[in-house]
């Protein structure tokens, strides 16, 4: 979870007053841009988030953590990734538009994006078995091979 405090924006060159955002802002934007790099199946969520998401509340934040030392935002990003997917390629694809969007929609910069790997998740397979007709007597054997 985020810290308590906000980040103040720097905005010297606006005199109006000051810009203070809060963590789970960043944290959302953040599970938004790493939910869409290809190759990321899904960001690890807590037992409230699932739980949430049944009723059809979503949490973009899940899988996101920040911490903000001296200054400087780092940000912790816990993801479940496809089968098949180079994970360093898709790490650093992660990192580097993490660091692109957060600068874009906020000019915060992060010092350090770093992306745990939780999980990999495989392909569904198909159901051999036709519920409809379970006592066929022609069903293919696991090899796929007809009788």
């Amino acid at each position: 979870m985020a810290e308590e405090t906000n980040i103040v924006l720097d905005t010297q060159e606006n005199s109006l007053g000051k810009i203070q955002m809060a963590p789970e802002v960043v944290e959302v934007i953040l599970g938004i841009a790493a939910s869409q790099i290809e190759g990321v199946h899904q960001m690890r969520g807590t037992i409230s988030s699932s739980i949430n998401e049944l009723f059809g509340r979503s949490n973009h934040g899940k899988g996101v953590t920040l911490k903000v030392i001296d200054g400087k935002v780092n940000a912790d990003v816990y993801v479940y990734l496809n089968y098949g997917v180079s994970v360093p390629k898709v790490a650093l694809a992660m990192q580097e538009a993490l660091k692109e969007q957060l600068l874009f929609m906020t000019d915060l910069e992060l010092a350090e994006v770093n992306v745990h790997v939780v999980g990999v998740v495989t392909e569904k397979t198909q159901n051999i078995i036709d519920p409809d007709d379970l006592f066929n007597d022609e069903t293919p054997d696991l090899n796929g091979d007809q009788p």
